[in-house]
């Protein structure tokens, strides 16, 4: 099947159906566009995500099965648990967006090469100055030890990349956001891809238009007013 290449100068461009998107590689669905605020926007309403090496063209996905995870099945086990009672890490969020995406864009040694190049680096940036992306950061001694960010539309929270500086420092940042989703309404995590970390938190997988049921739902409800306020 022949990948559908998209048009950098038309941000408004419809994507293509979502079963039109390849097996193998699972989910690549079109090639090109742009990332602006707009074309982005388009493409979390319809589960798409871009992700791509820095010397290759834009690729968008929307793989199948999709993982996710529902904010009232979150799973900790006992070390975590424990961790997180110790309060080793102060929280916050929106504390830190430039910061954490740049450490998120970092190499590291259990990840060969990064997939955030500078392109997407601005393009988050501005999601988060208009208020749809969103970081949550784990502190110690001042210093930011881990991290994740996403894209927040409705009650729906798309996952993209977390860090960490310090053992359990993503981990636990993770499952305190999660908890505080669900305060704040929040009925779905996007976690896209398998992963064994995220399923031993509650993370499952559903097929893709099961999860686009729920995106379609979910996107078009208002989180609490307190949403993404300082914690």
């Amino acid at each position: 099947m022949k990948l559908t290449l998209l048009d950098s100068t038309n941000p408004k461009e419809l994507f293509p159906p979502l079963k039109t998107a390849l097996t193998d590689p699972n989910g690549l669905l079109a090639v090109g566009g742009c990332l602006s605020t707009t074309r982005l926007m388009n493409a979390y309403k319809q589960g798409i995500f871009p992700w791509f090496n820095p010397d290759e063209p834009i690729l968008w996905w929307s793989p199948n099965p999709r993982l996710i995870l529902t904010p009232t099945e979150l799973k900790l086990s006992r070390s975590l648990a424990k961790t997180i009672r110790q309060q080793r890490f102060q929280l916050t969020v929106d504390k830190a967006f430039s910061e954490v995406i740049e450490a998120c864009s970092a190499t590291r040694h259990y990840i060969e090469g990064t997939w955030i190049s500078e392109e997407m680096k601005q393009a988050y940036n501005q999601l988060h100055l208009q208020g749809i992306a969103h970081s949550a950061e784990a502190w110690q001694e001042g210093k930011l030890v881990g991290g994740l960010y996403g894209v927040a539309l409705g009650q729906v929270f798309f996952g993209e990349s977390m860090f960490y500086r310090q053992t359990d420092a993503s981990k636990v940042v993770f499952a305190q956001l999660v908890k505080q989703l669900h305060l704040w309404g929040y009925q779905l995590i996007d976690c896209q891809v398998h992963s064994d970390h995220l399923s031993s938190l509650g993370a499952y997988e559903i097929n893709r238009d099961d999860f686009m049921k729920k995106v379609t739902n979910y996107r078009l409800k208002s989180p609490s007013p307190s949403a993404w306020k300082n914690i």
